[in-house]
C-alpha cells in the first residue's frame, strides 16, 4: 500500500496520520503474521520503544489493531484492515506454533459466534489455536 493509503485507513479510523503513526502501519502490515513490541522495535530502528508504544495505544483506542495474547505469552499487534472504528470485519483465528514459536493468521477462518447471556456486550475476541504449524510436522 502507499502513503496515502494508509493515511486514509487512519482517517478512516479516527486517527491522524502522523509520519510515526504510518510508518508503524506500514510496518505492521508489511508483516506476515502478528508483530511483538520487541519485533517493531527491530523493524523500526528510527523510532524509540515510547513513540512505537504510543501510536500502539492509540491504535488500540480506535481498533486499528488485533491484539493477540497468547501463545509465547506476550502480546502481539496486527494491524486492521477494517475500514471501520466500530465493526471489526476483519477478525480471524490465529495459530501459534509450539515448536518455531511463530503465529499465523488463519485469514480464511472466520472467529465462531459467540451468544452471550442477557446483559453481556462483546467488545472483541481473540481466537487462539495451538499446535505445529506444517513446517514444523515434517
Amino acid at each position: 500500500m502507499e502513503t496515502q493509503t494508509y493515511a486514509k485507513l487512519l482517517e478512516e479510523h479516527g486517527v491522524k496520520p502522523t509520519a510515526n503513526r504510518i510508518i508503524i502501519a506500514r510496518t505492521l502490515a508489511a508483516k506476515a503474521g502478528p508483530m511483538s513490541m520487541k519485533d517493531l522495535e527491530n523493524a523500526i530502528v528510527s523510532m524509540d520503544k515510547s513513540s512505537i508504544f504510543r501510536v500502539l495505544t492509540v491504535f488500540r483506542e480506535h481498533n486499528m489493531v488485533h491484539v493477540i495474547e497468547g501463545g509465547d505469552g506476550g502480546a502481539k499487534y496486527e494491524l486492521c484492515l477494517s475500514h471501520n472504528d466500530e465493526v471489526d470485519d476483519d477478525e480471524h483465528v490465529h495459530f501459534y506454533c509450539e515448536k518455531c514459536h511463530r503465529t499465523f493468521c488463519l485469514y480464511d477462518q472466520p472467529l465462531p459466534e459467540a451468544t452471550l447471556p442477557e446483559g453481556y456486550l462483546l467488545t472483541s475476541a481473540n481466537y487462539f489455536l495451538r499446535g505445529l504449524c506444517p513446517e514444523c510436522r515434517k
